[in-house]
């Protein structure tokens, strides 16, 4: 496949519950099957695997004329679903691979990469977990973080995939464990560059954070990352709803070194959230917002609860 654009599009996407339709006795997915009260059918599996793949191959084509290039992912069950969407209908003419590793996530769920294989070219990936406990001595288990070295045109890039703890038990309840999270995804940085000061990084995620939070602000002025979604952030912009309320719990931040046309041959150009008119509720009270899977137990037979961001990356 030649890329025959200057652009290469970098994105990410949570996507809401890819869970296949069989019991993992170890994980709590009692829900995703075809008998839960959810009703989670073969049938409603593979709409889920033809809307993903329609959103996934149509982010950021309006400038590179492509897919992505690289795209993190978040709530996905294991390698069969990734290997279900990359051969899915609106996806298998892209050839993605997939990079995976399972976590001890109590509900079985874990972040992914899914890249084009002529176009990036992966050294090496590992996992990285993030400790804090419920109780004294008590692990208490969420998603791991992952690190993917590689080669995108000819230029070496680190990519860190994260989806830090929620905010369910309440936001000021939760903050420690995605302050945590910042506090490994920095000590992986450092760690990288103690090798190589000059290396680059991509760092993409669902934080479960705005970008003003002290999470966010960590990684910029500890790792000095730059964040371009601080500015994509508004009242009427956002990649979920909450309440009304627009938040950019997703977001791509990099190294400042994708500024420097002298040492780069990859220079940062836009960041968006991808909010086309078809992935968002049509009418009624929720109108604009993301189409969801589900909405509680309902099933709503859409995308995702989240919209998916993206950066382009022009060639210098």
């Amino acid at each position: 496949m030649i890329n025959n654009t200057e652009n290469f599009t970098i994105a990410f996407y949570n996507i809401e519950n890819l869970f296949d339709v069989n019991n993992n006795p170890f994980t709590y997915d009692d829900d995703f099957t075809p008998t839960s009260i959810k009703r989670w059918t073969p049938k409603r599996y593979q709409n889920k695997l033809l809307k993903l793949g329609t959103v996934i191959s149509q982010i950021g084509n309006e400038n590179s004329k492509a897919s992505p290039a690289i795209i993190g992912l978040a709530e996905v069950e294991n390698k069969k679903v990734l290997s279900d969407l990359v051969n899915s209908k609106n996806l298998i003419e892209q050839n993605y691979s997939f990079i995976h590793y399972d976590s001890k996530d109590e509900r079985g769920i874990d972040v992914a990469l899914l890249y084009k294989s002529d176009l990036f070219k992966v050294s090496h990936s590992e996992t990285f977990s993030v400790y804090f406990e419920k109780e004294p001595g008590q692990q208490d288990y969420t998603r791991d973080i992952l690190l993917v070295k590689g080669e995108l045109n000819n230029e070496p890039i680190n990519i860190i995939v994260n989806h830090w703890s929620s905010r369910r038990e309440g936001v000021k309840e939760t903050e420690f464990k995605r302050i945590a999270a910042a506090k490994v995804v920095n000590s992986i940085i450092e760690e990288v560059k103690n090798n190589d000061i000059h290396s680059k990084f991509i760092v993409m995620g669902d934080f479960n954070d705005n970008p003003n939070c002290t999470s966010l602000l960590l990684l910029e002025n500890e790792s000095a990352l730059y964040n371009p979604f601080k500015t994509v952030w508004s009242r009427d912009n956002g990649s979920l709803n909450h309440n009304f309320q627009w938040h950019l719990f997703d977001q791509i931040l990099f190294s400042t070194n994708f500024f420097d046309t002298s040492n780069s041959k990859l220079i940062f150009s836009d960041a968006q959230v991808f909010n086309s008119k078809f992935l968002t509720q049509y009418k009624g009270k929720y109108k604009g917002q993301p189409f969801r899977t589900y909405s509680g137990k309902k099933y709503k037979g859409g995308f995702s609860d989240h919209f998916p961001v993206f950066i382009d990356l022009k060639t210098s």
